[in-house]
């Protein structure tokens, strides 16, 4: 895509978003030297530690000063008897999906317990017997069908059943300054999203994990005994500049931008560029037609097994919008989306089984297949984004970007 695509794509998007109401925002781009993180807080949960047996839900985003958290903990005397890792795992290695092992950390010596596979993505009774206090600290990048969402729901209700507290180490939401999509319906309910939210809720994991808490969401309505350890120097209206990547396949911040919208191709034919070096910034596919640009998926660290590998796909380098554009509009983009069913010459075959499951419901399949326009679509959420934000109001533990 040229600079001359993307300049007439940004004057359509602006008269459609002034047509939403949608506003431009003016956000102030921050990175980890402007805010303090919950895991550098340390005065704040160390005591809460003191003389007790202590598990760590973390990944390769749970550091303190370019330190790992686990490690740094150690150093400070905490009691860390195991750990516990999501998707892609403890060093935030393996592929999308891929099994994720139960192991032990070759540096410390810890058992790390996976929750991520078909049976154990909860914490069991066993798990937890000698420890006191749970710790969670992962990188969130706002958007409901990213499982770290479903990791946290997960280990909130295995600490509320067996009677532990957990402490939330609070971090900046990159895509925190906008609230977009479809709201899940319960018919699918999945690990790619568990709760009654919109793709894009707007929240920190932190106030997340409240409002699971404040609204029964968890088995029988439970309630987790939770702390969260919250962020200095931050509103939602800032731009976060993450200082690690997230996931193997959101590499930079035009990956994590693009995300929300170009998450949506994971249950269709295309390719979002896994097996290349721009993931979540690029699409194709083989059949694509009237395209300008292509790429061919090879294996690579995070995408041994890449959709399509050794083939050319036909598609679309969008890394320029969405390092210019996301940064000023908050919103699900669907041109990319629809403009590729259009163009895929079978389109009985577009949409696979897990569509439904990242849109939330299948009433987004049947817009685009009846050529609804996207318009029409985003108009089709407000009501419902409308009544989440009323909810979400309730849980906010820094100042709104409205």
């Amino acid at each position: 895509m040229n600079n001359i695509s993307i300049f007439l794509i940004l004057i359509v998007f602006a008269l459609n978003a002034n047509s939403q109401g949608i506003i431009q925002l003016e956000n102030t781009v921050k990175t980890l030297n402007d805010v303090k993180v919950g895991a550098d807080r340390t005065a704040e949960y160390l005591p809460l530690l003191k003389g007790k047996s202590v598990a760590v839900v973390a990944n390769q985003s749970s550091n303190i000063k370019n330190t790992h958290l686990v490690d740094s903990l150690i150093s400070l005397g905490v009691s860390i008897k195991k750990v516990f890792c999501p998707e892609h795992g403890f060093r935030g290695t393996v592929d999308a999906g891929e099994k994720v092992v139960t192991t032990k950390d070759p540096k410390t010596g810890l058992t790390i317990i996976s929750l991520y596979g078909k049976n154990n993505k909860k914490p069991k009774p066993e798990d937890l017997k000698n420890i006191d206090v749970v710790i969670f600290d992962i990188q969130d990048v706002g958007v409901r069908f990213y499982t770290y969402l479903s990791t946290l729901h997960y280990v909130m209700e295995a600490c509320a059943e067996n009677k532990k507290k957990l402490i939330l180490l609070d971090r900046p939401n990159p895509n925190g300054y906008y609230v977009d999509g479809p709201i899940m319906e319960d018919a699918y309910k999945s690990f790619l999203g568990l709760h009654p939210v919109p793709i894009v809720y707007g929240m920190t994991i932190g106030e997340y994990a409240q409002m699971v808490n404040g609204e029964g969401w968890l088995k029988n309505a439970e309630k987790c005994d939770l702390k969260v350890i919250t962020i200095v120097g931050y509103e939602h209206k800032d731009l976060y500049e993450l200082p690690v990547r997230p996931s193997p396949n959101l590499p930079n911040m035009p990956s994590v931008y693009l995300y929300p919208s170009l998450g949506l191709f994971e249950g269709t034919i295309v390719s979002v560029g896994r097996g290349t070096e721009l993931p979540f910034q690029v699409i194709g596919h083989p059949t694509l037609q009237k395209t300008n640009y292509q790429f061919t998926p090879k294996p690579m660290a995070g995408a041994t097994e890449p959709k399509y590998k050794g083939l050319v796909c036909h598609g679309y380098n969008l890394v320029n919008f969405g390092a210019e554009y996301l940064k000023e509009y908050g919103k699900i983009y669907l041109y990319w989306l629809m403009g590729t069913y259009e163009n895929t010459p079978d389109k009985t075959t577009f949409f696979d089984e897990n569509f439904n499951y990242h849109a939330g419901n299948a009433t987004l399949q049947k817009q685009i297949k009846d050529g609804v326009t996207e318009d029409e679509i985003h108009k089709s959420w407000l009501e419902g984004i409308k009544k989440f934000k009323l909810t979400r109001k309730k849980y906010l533990l820094y100042k709104d970007f409205e």
